[in-house]
């Protein structure tokens, strides 16, 4: 559970990993005191250096932080590539949250077996505009907590996006 004993509340963040080095990326967990590193992607790999699942569970280990994939909270490919074709983030916001309750089950079992703090992860750095951002909310319902999201400070360029959706939100029982 996320709560302990007394007034203390455990946290529920998310991250990005796009444009960003592995060490920056650790450095942020590290100081928001991450326990438990939720990897949402629907696969744990990357073209970015560090951030398929051995390797990165190598890195987070000399962290103690605790690694965990869960495929069923990823976007699933036909979400993914109509959001591609389409570029409509309405749309795949939509469908996700579709799916999303499908999977009321297993966030239900994520409330009751994860325990510290934990960050959801996934690749885009803009949460706003990932998937993460319906399944962090969905999950901070069901324990009553208010979500943060970490930015990770890194000295490698990006390029900047405008957000055209930036609070969606389903409703999920407790039940």
């Amino acid at each position: 559970m996320f709560l302990v004993e007394g007034d203390d509340m455990k946290k529920l963040y998310t991250i990005g990993y796009e444009g960003i080095k592995l060490d920056d990326f650790l450095e942020t967990l590290d100081k928001a005191q991450i326990d438990v590193l939720l990897d949402i992607r629907e696969f744990p790999i990357s073209r970015r250096k560090g951030f398929s699942k051995n390797i990165l569970c190598e890195a987070l280990a000399e962290f103690d932080i605790d690694y965990r994939h869960e495929k069923r909270l990823g976007s699933p490919k036909n979400i993914r590539h109509k959001l591609r074709k389409d570029h409509d983030y309405e749309a795949f916001f939509k469908a996700f949250g579709r799916y999303l309750q499908k999977q009321n089950g297993l966030l239900q079992e994520l409330t009751e077996e994860l325990s510290g703090n934990i960050a959801l992860m996934c690749y885009e750095k803009d949460h706003t505009l990932c998937h993460r951002l319906p399944v962090v909310d969905a999950l901070a319902d069901m324990l009553g907590l208010t979500p943060k999201h970490l930015e990770v400070n890194s000295n490698e360029p990006r390029k900047t996006r405008k957000t055209p959706y930036s609070n969606i939100s389903q409703s999920f029982s407790t039940a």
